[in-house]
């Protein structure tokens, strides 16, 4: 067995290349909503049931469902307000289902990037081939339909393989060339509060944007059982630290949301309230995962990955 994921090195926190965000930021803030599209009764995989209960899941799926047609618009009013541009965690079967939330999205000039096909549908047990195909599929989707070269990647249902970062940057080469921005950077690995390069086999260059599962929506409300006014308490504490940390060198902030989950209208006002809290401070650079790869490549990169493989910080496993 593999002692880690053997995608990054060892990397001190302290004392590692400072980050510059535009406009001397601090922090780098983005909303990435997860817009996704649940099938009622999905094929069976072996690995993982779509639903814990018996299929057909009306009730799970209704609620997604609900997400889709009442709380989607409910979240975009909401960023509008304090002009933030989402970056979606994209279903891209939805541009099938519902186009008319991808035109909205696109009007907006927000960011897609890929979330699978169907959130039912999930990695496990796929060949190479088989997950090569979804993400091909994926990527074409989301530019037929937005005209995006999709930049980041987001495993469905977070059903990661060995393969995923590697096949998700050279789909993205073979797509739209090597030099472009496509399948530059991954959500999935949840390891840190900077963006940090990735190995991969094709040695191109790739980051991971740190997207938070602790401040994730859906972990928070169906998971952890957090009540919206601790939610509210959690954010602002999160952001707090992150910002206090930013004053030495760049640090990222993700809001990760769900249209069935931090839209419903009990909840609304404690999200609202933290992107009032957030916005407020004129030291934050409201983004997107693609700006924020973008910048972090062409400014930091190279000097990050020096840095891990020479062991300056005392971290470095060249």
């Amino acid at each position: 067995m593999k002692p880690d994921p053997g995608y990054y090195d060892e990397w001190p926190y302290e004392n590692r290349p400072k980050i510059t965000w535009p406009g001397g930021a601090r922090v780098a803030f983005w909303v990435a909503p997860n817009i996704e599209f649940y099938e009622l009764d999905p094929p069976i995989n072996p690995y993982r049931k779509a639903w814990p209960t018996p299929h057909p899941s009306i009730p799970g799926y209704a609620i997604r469902d609900y997400g889709n047609r009442v709380g989607h618009e409910r979240q975009m009013q909401v960023l509008d307000r304090y002009g933030i541009r989402g970056s979606i965690s994209l279903s891209t079967a939805l541009c099938e289902h519902h186009p008319e939330i991808i035109a909205a999205c696109k009007e907006r000039n927000w960011e897609f990037f890929s979330h699978g096909i169907y959130n039912t549908r999930y990695t496990y047990g796929m060949s190479e081939d088989q997950e090569r195909t979804m993400i091909r599929d994926s990527m074409e989707t989301i530019y037929r339909h937005t005209g995006q070269e999709c930049s980041g990647y987001l495993a469905p249902a977070l059903s990661h393989s060995d393969h995923t970062l590697d096949l998700f940057s050279e789909v993205g080469a073979d797509l739209f060339g090597a030099d472009s921005m496509a399948g530059i950077y991954t959500c999935d690995l949840f390891h840190d509060d900077q963006p940090t390069p990735i190995k991969l086999r094709s040695q191109r260059r790739f980051i991971s944007v740190p997207y938070s599962l602790e401040m994730n929506d859906t972990i928070v409300y169906a998971v952890n059982k957090v009540t919206p006014r601790h939610y509210l308490t959690m954010l602002k504490r999160h952001f707090d630290r992150l910002y206090q940390e930013g004053a030495t060198s760049g640090t990222v902030m993700c809001i990760p949301t769900h249209n069935y989950q931090v839209s419903c209208p009990h909840r609304l006002a404690a999200f609202e309230e933290a992107l009032d809290y957030i916005t407020s401070h004129s030291d934050v650079w409201i983004t997107t995962g693609r700006e924020i790869a973008q910048h972090y490549l062409q400014h930091n990169y190279d000097q990050a990955a020096q840095d891990i493989h020479t062991g300056t910080n005392n971290g470095g496993l060249s």
